[in-house]
């Protein structure tokens, strides 16, 4: 059950992200302010709604299984966990309710585009070390397997 939770919760953080962060891009490239301001708002809530608690269930979930294991990919898992957690509570989530704030206002000033930068950085850093983690849980679990290396040649 742990197992389940962990791969439903890490999938649906990874989805979350994914989809704050492309939306993003979208809605800058092809929208108007108020979508922008929507867009902004949604994030906020329910956004953080579904992205925190999923969050916290994978690192919750996923500390809890591997007490039990050891090894390179559960270390590279757990040294990657605390950025992943600093970024999104120390970085994302400030930078999602000041930005929310801001485009509802209208101020869509080099102040909102550096903070939407950061933003943006942030989530990408965070979609890559996620990445990482669910490349290794998979390993982990056997689900992807490494292709074995062969000496032999074939003629």
């Amino acid at each position: 059950m742990l197992k389940r939770i962990h791969l439903v919760a890490g999938t649906v953080a990874t989805a979350t992200i994914a989809t704050f962060f492309l939306s993003t891009i979208l809605v800058e490239v092809f929208g108007s302010p108020e979508a922008v301001g929507r867009l902004k708002t949604l994030i906020v809530m329910p956004g953080l709604l579904i992205l925190v608690p999923a969050i916290a269930a994978a690192g919750g979930s996923g500390f809890l299984m591997s007490k039990s294991r050891r090894g390179r990919l559960i270390d590279a898992k757990k040294k990657r966990m605390p950025y992943i957690a600093a970024n999104g509570f120390l970085v994302l989530v400030p930078c999602a309710i000041v930005l929310a704030r801001w485009a509802v206002a209208g101020r869509f000033d080099t102040t909102f585009y550096a903070v939407q930068a950061i933003e943006l950085l942030a989530g990408a850093t965070n979609l890559a070390l996620m990445g990482l983690n669910i490349r290794d849980g998979s390993r982990l679990s056997r689900r992807l397997r490494v292709a074995p290396t062969s000496t032999a040649r074939s003629p």
